[in-house]
């Protein structure tokens, strides 16, 4: 069975299928490591703090989260120059503008989190993100018609909510929900989103009844096309898990404890802590 990230081990502590990057000791402000590998020591240039802090999509899509929570959230992204702010559809607006000018993009869903919508009800819903200041739309596949293999509904799904957010210059992630697929439907999703020209092929929601896995990001680096980036969700939850689905080449990942993890990579880097306004 597919190990997740939430449960694999400390770091420092091997554990079979999962990256070497969380067993290194960070020794430098930008990174350095002295690692371990086979009994030997080596010592590379891993990382900056603006490597870690753009893997980031900095999650608020719990939909018990209040207009306060969402302002705080993205005064947070900025603070931390995240990557970007996956935010609730119906607050991306007020996301986007408050983003605005600065190199953190607003993001929301489409189709979230089944994806089971119609078609046409998926690109209404990109338009109106697009609208509304969206750059960056994750958008869930149909899961059904995925399991039943009805894979020309599939891909026309894929096509129509990626052709109009590429028509406005925007960027498509496409959302598998790994947890309910076996690896040769995760395989097709990849090769399908490849030739659509998807910009992402994303393991999960963080809403199913998994997340992320190592094998996965594998299986899907394998079987995506080089210019497809992956993202992880789901279970990334602290530095080193991040770090690790990074070594696998993951190179988005979304994630609600934001925070802590670029505390602890600052904390790594030898950098001073930041004054964030979001706590004000």
């Amino acid at each position: 069975m597919a190990r997740e990230l939430v449960r694999a081990a400390p770091a420092l502590v091997p554990t079979p299928g999962f990256p070497r990057a969380s067993m290194c000791r960070e020794e430098s402000r930008h990174g350095t490591h002295e690692c371990v590998r086979h009994g030997e020591k080596s010592r590379r240039m891993d990382y900056t703090y603006e490597d870690i802090a753009k893997m980031i999509d900095h999650s608020l899509l719990n939909p018990t989260l209040t207009a306060a929570e969402m302002e705080r959230g993205c005064r947070l992204a900025l603070d931390y120059d995240v990557a970007s702010v996956c935010i609730l559809p119906y607050y991306l607006r007020r996301c986007a503008q408050m983003l605005a000018g600065s190199q953190v993009k607003a993001s929301t869903t489409i189709g979230f989190p089944h994806g089971c919508h119609t078609t046409a009800v998926k690109v209404a819903e990109a338009e109106r993100a697009l609208a509304d200041g969206g750059q960056e739309l994750d958008m869930v596949v149909n899961i059904s018609a995925v399991l039943s293999g009805d894979w020309r509904y599939v891909r026309d799904d894929l096509a129509a909510v990626i052709a109009v957010t590429h028509a406005a210059g925007q960027k498509v992630k496409v959302i598998f929900e790994n947890c309910y697929l076996n690896d040769a439907q995760k395989i097709r999703l990849c090769e399908i989103s490849s030739e659509l020209g998807a910009d992402w092929v994303k393991t999960s929601t963080g809403y199913g009844s998994g997340g992320a896995t190592i094998e996965d990001l594998v299986l899907m680096r394998k079987h995506a096309a080089p210019r497809v980036q992956v993202k992880s969700a789901g279970g990334i939850r602290d530095l080193d898990a991040l770090l690790g689905v990074r070594a696998v080449g993951v190179t988005r990942s979304g994630a609600t404890r934001t925070a802590s993890m670029l505390d602890e990579c600052r904390r790594r880097l030898g950098l001073p802590a930041l004054e964030r306004t979001s706590e004000s």
